[in-house]
């Protein structure tokens, strides 16, 4: 029962996939009618922001291929799920310090990982300490001083435990 849930599921959000971008396509061609030169000028914008993000899209889908590969459901469960303690917690602070590149690169890795059994106060950390930027620590230092720094750096981290609690309890 619970496969034939899912692939209805699955099915349904495929149909609205395709409805969505039937409906964008019509909407260009409206657009297109209306005025044909703004309308190029968008296609061609979008156009460059597919190629920029194709080389990250790339990188995203080996590094999926490489954690479904090496990461089974048992050692994210482990890790990062229900049972992982403070563990858990160091580990989704330290890869969202470690991350970098635009954030919407790692939803589906994060998705992947969610399906695995990683919890969603740990994605909520491994989100909120994104903002920590390790290649902009020393400019923060520059114009900050290092204690500011430091007390920001620590309020931060402990702001995304308690974001993810939050998430938790919701």
């Amino acid at each position: 029962a619970m496969k034939n849930g899912s692939k209805g599921k699955s099915e349904k959000r495929t149909l609205y996939g395709f409805i969505f971008l039937a409906f964008v396509m019509v909407l260009y061609i409206v657009l297109y009618i209306l005025n044909p030169d703004k309308t190029f000028i968008s296609l061609r914008i979008s156009g460059n922001i597919l190629v920029r993000l194709i080389p990250l899209l790339i990188v995203v889908i080996l590094f999926m291929g490489i954690t479904n590969h090496f990461f089974k459901s048992k050692a994210i469960s482990k890790h990062l799920g229900k049972e992982s303690g403070s563990k858990g917690w160091f580990i989704a602070a330290l890869a969202g310090i470690l991350s970098h590149g635009p954030i919407y690169i790692w939803y589906p890795l994060l998705k992947e990982f969610h399906q695995k059994g990683m919890r969603p106060a740990l994605m909520g950390v491994f989100l909120y300490n994104r903002a920590i930027k390790i290649p902009l620590l020393p400019l923060l230092v520059y114009y900050f001083g290092i204690e500011f720094a430091i007390i920001l750096m620590i309020w931060m981290i402990m702001a995304s435990f308690a974001e993810g609690r939050l998430l938790e309890i919701l």
